[in-house]
């Protein structure tokens, strides 16, 4: 039979859950020292140097950096002027000052190499704008300057003479209106106009004023009567000066409504022209340039300046012509050069018209410095037809270029050696 073990297994139950459950404390003291002993365990051991965090960079020292580049570990900057030495300092400016110099020197060069193409007696037209017209300045300014200023009054003056240089008979038209600053015509009366020699010429003052005319009757030199611009004719050898020889002033006064001033005009005069050109013409081709050799009589011998203007076929202005040479009495001529190189780079159709030439004898002490000739007005010579290959494309060459080409290579030599030797941080000898 087996034992009933009911209430004495139960009792038996309790004994070992109440011994079971004293256990549980120790159990987890027990886990809570050894997870204690592992976290201390996984420190460093002691007496090694922690590492230490990498430090950021700076904002200032990040924004040195080129894009897309990093610098080496521990590369250094270059060190700002400021913090040059002295000596170092000086060796920079000497590099500067000598870079500097070079470059000038070469500029120097380069411009006048380029500026000397061509001889001085055959320019382009694009060099001298201002001169492939003969003189006829027109000008501008306020009837009153000081109604001007103070904005009481717009009147103009509009001011025209047709020459600058008078000889023997010739004449000389003046022309004076009033118009408002939209160009538009206002009245105009020349109250006065008085002729006589220029205040700085020696003596002036000794003949008296001679009065002239002006009108706008459609007659003496007037273009078109009633069209308020006024006209006054002046001829030196008949009204006065025909034994002077020097600058005449025109002084005019001039009304338009309430407002009055007084204006002038200047002329250079000559009673007897040294020299005549005969309109003579004859042409030679020779190294490779076009020569045209215009015929003179010389009354006084000496130096004389001759100009002239070349257009070509259609009429535009191409090359300004010049001489400058001593003539003696007699029939000399006067050699133009229409040089090979101008032709070939600027390619002119032909044939070339030679036009407006005029001259001068120039004096070698007094005022006036010249005695002037009578110009040639208009074509005075067609050329005949050249083809472009004939004429040379070598630069113009004289001894003064040279020298002056050599002592400009002298200082590009010297600048580039001393440049050298400031970057070589030697001394030059």
């Amino acid at each position: 039979m087996i034992p009933d073990d009911g209430p004495a297994s139960s009792s038996s139950w309790l004994r070992r859950g109440r011994w079971f459950l004293a256990l549980v404390p120790l159990v987890l003291g027990v886990g809570v020292l050894f997870w204690w002993q592992a976290s201390e365990g996984a420190e460093a051991p002691e007496g090694l140097p922690e590492a230490s965090p990498v430090p950021e960079p700076e904002h200032q020292e990040m924004a040195r950096a080129p894009a897309g580049r990093a610098g080496p570990p521990g590369a250094v900057e270059a060190a700002a002027p400021s913090l040059l030495s002295p000596e170092a300092r000086e060796r920079e400016a000497r590099r500067e000052l000598w870079q500097k110099r070079l470059e000038r020197a070469r500029a120097s060069l380069e411009s006048y190499v380029a500026a000397t193409r061509y001889p001085p007696e055959s320019r382009p037209s694009r060099e001298h704008p201002d001169q492939m017209e003969l003189a006829e300045p027109e000008r501008t300014r306020p009837l009153s300057p000081k109604a001007a200023q103070d904005g009481t009054s717009d009147v103009q003056l509009r001011l025209k003479q047709d020459k600058v240089f008078v000889v023997g008979e010739e004449s000389v038209f003046f022309t004076v209106a009033c118009e408002d600053s939209r160009r538009e015509p206002r009245p105009c009366e020349v109250l006065s106009a008085v002729a006589h020699e220029a205040e700085h010429m020696a003596g002036a003052g000794g003949a008296a004023g001679v009065p002239l005319a002006f009108g706008d009757r459609g007659q003496d030199g007037d273009m078109v009567a009633g069209d308020g611009v006024l006209t006054g004719r002046f001829q030196p050898s008949r009204q006065g000066f025909a034994m002077f020889s020097g600058t005449l002033r025109v002084d005019v006064r001039v009304r338009s409504g309430s407002q009055e001033d007084a204006t002038f005009f200047d002329v250079l005069y000559t009673p007897a022209p040294p020299a005549t050109f005969t309109r003579r013409v004859r042409e030679v081709f020779e190294a490779g340039s076009l020569d045209l050799y215009l015929t003179v009589q010389v009354r006084k011998a000496g130096r004389y300046v001759v100009s002239a203007r070349l257009d070509d076929e259609g009429g535009v202005p191409f090359a300004a012509v010049s001489f400058n040479e001593e003539l003696p009495e007699g029939v000399q001529e006067v050699r133009l050069n229409v040089f090979g190189k101008l032709v070939r780079d600027d390619v002119p159709t032909f044939p070339l018209t030679l036009r407006d030439v005029e001259g001068f004898l120039l004096k070698e002490m007094g005022d006036p410095d010249r005695e002037l000739m009578v110009t040639l007005r208009g074509p005075v010579h067609t050329t005949r037809v050249y083809p472009l290959h004939q004429f040379s494309s070598s630069e113009w060459n004289s001894p003064e270029r040279d020298r002056y080409t050599n002592e400009l290579k002298k200082d590009v030599v010297e600048a580039q050696k001393q440049l050298d030797a400031a970057l070589a941080d030697t001394p030059a000898p």
